[in-house]
């Protein structure tokens, strides 16, 4: 169990942040594992085993040890691989050795020349999430930016207890401490002037990860509407096609989630521009509303569109009960 202490004014001391390297390490768990969840089984396919090398010794199935360097605290809410790799590559050697000591693999050359080491798996993590996860990374990312949003508004308003008794089912706040049923780590208090750290994630799912050094304890937990991302788009509904006509009745049904006009575009099969008109006749109703979330920019429906589309639903008929 790990036992995290919050101070009183808790809200303040949490931030939110997306993490390329917890997307790394939370993937490779998935494709170590022996049966791959079926939220993932679409992504993981063609994929396993997964890298070999020095990245692939370090990373266990669920379950297992994987050394806390490899997961430093995110700098900014907005993902950036560059980034996190440039403060892991700054990894002090003795930081390395001391987590290393905890693996059961042999990792000697890593040990006896952390330096060269560090270089080498940067190298790797880049060549893994080219293939593995850069194709899908502006659907994950706007799954995951939604994630924040939601749950930053809801901390502004509910506060930090609503929040984090609302992450998972093994975690919750009780007398001012978060408790996480965790069998691998444990996490020290949060100290004056630092924080904790909540990194939501797609491969994450269906469990909890946790990392306590850097003096910043951090938490990884399922992002929601994960099994939304191996689903393609639903069809329109017939009334909404009658009403706003099939281009924007196709987008705006695939708009369950934030999206970029490229996804948009590869969901629908409209072309890129096509969608880019829709998209600004749906804006000037008032259906669509756009922001930006690093380079990316999302698309999301509106509480109106939210009415019309749940509105134009087919409705299922009631079977009789045979006599």
């Amino acid at each position: 169990m790990v036992a995290i202490a919050l101070p009183p004014d808790a809200a303040t001391r949490i931030r939110f942040a997306v993490s390329c390297l917890w997307e790394v390490l939370a993937s490779l768990r998935v494709l170590r594992d022996r049966g791959v969840p079926s939220v993932h089984r679409k992504w993981a396919a063609g994929k396993r085993p997964g890298p070999g090398g020095l990245l692939g010794r370090l990373v266990p199935a669920t379950g297992g040890y994987a050394p806390d360097f490899l997961t430093p605290p995110p700098g900014r809410r907005s993902a950036d691989l560059a980034s996190e790799l440039s403060v892991l590559k700054r990894t002090s050697p003795e930081t390395v050795r001391e987590h290393l000591a905890f693996l059961p693999t042999d990792v000697e050359d890593f040990r006896a020349d952390p330096r060269s080491g560090l270089a080498r798996l940067a190298d790797e993590i880049e060549e893994y999430w080219a293939t593995a996860i850069a194709p899908d990374w502006p659907r994950i990312h706007a799954l995951l930016d939604a994630d924040i949003r939601r749950r930053a508004a809801r901390l502004a308003t509910d506060g930090a207890a609503a929040v984090l008794n609302d992450l998972h089912a093994r975690v919750r706040w009780q007398d001012g401490t978060l408790l996480v049923d965790q069998r691998h780590c444990t996490a020290p208090d949060v100290p004056d002037g630092s924080g904790l750290v909540l990194v939501p994630s797609v491969f994450a799912w269906p469990s909890v990860l946790t990392v306590s050094s850097w003096g910043t304890p951090q938490l990884a937990y399922p992002a929601a509407g994960v099994a939304t991302l191996g689903e393609d788009a639903a069809p329109a509904p017939d009334a909404l096609g009658a009403l706003l006509g099939a281009g924007r009745a196709r987008i705006l049904t695939a708009l369950a989630g934030p999206l970029s006009t490229t996804e948009l575009a590869r969901r629908t099969g409209i072309t890129a521009g096509g969608v880019s008109q829709h998209l600004r006749v749906l804006r000037a109703a008032g259906l669509v509303a756009t922001h930006r979330a690093g380079r990316l920019l999302l698309n999301s429906r509106t509480d109106a569109a939210e009415t019309l589309v749940t509105a134009a639903a087919p409705r299922p008929t009631a079977s009789r009960r045979s006599r």
